[in-house]
């Protein structure tokens, strides 16, 4: 009882000095003697608020950060989708840029040759029985489309129908070893087949019937063209001669041509349904590139 009554007059006492000394630092102010004290005081308790905010902050944020997570990881997947998207439409245009100067390409070897021609798509490279190089196409007999019809690209033949239904067909392509096209040398009569030699399409085999012929390296030939024009039109461009091999003593001669169209990489391309009225010959042929000397002069 002596204890706890001792402590109260020493926490009162204790209590009054703080009131008198808080009362005489008010109304003396900046002179206040215990400004120093005041300023060493502001500085330990200030450092410790700053130390203490330091370190409840980065909790804080974390809390925060788990709070927002769902709805951030929301916009992230999103941002994402929205990229996918204009990645996707990028690819697309690009593709359809690509497309348009296909089809523009090949209307114009078209209407120079006088074939009338159903466009469409290349949509699948496929193997048959009895055929190597084979692709489908998106049209069929609805669009016209009847089996051994000729099948070009902006830049040349590609190869011949031999299955047609409603809404697709199937094309041998120029380079499948089963393949074979009447073909005539540009500028003159000679006549020979083109046979595919597989190798992707890379190049075609042209064997000349008339073994004494000129037969030269930069030759170009087309097709000479089916009776009633199936399966081949006449006048398509076909290739040029990379090289002649040597065949003495052989009733033809042979030598190899690198197709003008790409046929590992075909996309738009034409279904003749309508030969010419008449042979064009040699005016499908692109026009020769005038040799670096000549052209600059």
């Amino acid at each position: 009882m002596r204890d706890s009554r001792h402590a109260r007059l020493i926490l009162g006492g204790l209590l009054t000095a703080a009131l008198i000394i808080l009362t005489v630092d008010h109304r003396t102010g900046d002179s206040s003697p215990l400004r120093p004290l005041r300023t060493a005081a502001a500085y330990v308790f200030g450092t410790a608020e700053q130390f203490g905010g330091g370190l409840v902050r980065p909790v804080g944020g974390f809390v925060r950060a788990l709070l927002d997570a769902p709805g951030a990881q929301d916009r992230i997947n999103a941002l994402k989708a929205e990229n996918a998207q204009l990645r996707a439409g990028l690819v697309a245009s690009k593709l359809d840029a690509t497309r348009s100067k296909e089809l523009k390409q090949l209307l114009g070897l078209s209407g120079t040759g006088g074939y009338k021609v159903v466009p469409a798509n290349v949509v699948a490279r496929r193997g048959l029985p009895g055929f190597e190089d084979a692709v489908q196409i998106d049209a069929g007999t609805s669009d016209g489309i009847r089996t051994e019809m000729t099948v070009l690209s902006g830049e040349g033949l590609v190869g011949r129908v031999i299955n047609a239904s409603p809404h697709s067909s199937t094309v041998v392509l120029l380079s499948d070893p089963a393949s074979a096209v009447g073909a005539r040398l540009e500028g003159g009569k000679e006549i020979g087949v083109v046979h595919g030699v597989g190798e992707n399409g890379r190049l075609v085999q042209f064997r000349l019937l008339d073994s004494t012929a000129p037969l030269t390296s930069g030759a170009r030939i087309v097709s000479f063209g089916s009776q009633n024009g199936s399966p081949y039109v006449p006048g398509v461009p076909i290739g040029v001669i990379e090289r002649v091999e040597s065949t003495p003593g052989e009733l033809t001669r042979i030598a190899y041509a690198r197709p003008y169209a790409d046929l590992s990489a075909l996309d738009v391309v034409g279904v003749v349904v309508e030969a010419p009225k008449r042979d064009p010959r040699d005016a499908v042929l692109p026009a020769r590139a005038l040799p670096a000397a000549e052209g600059s002069r």
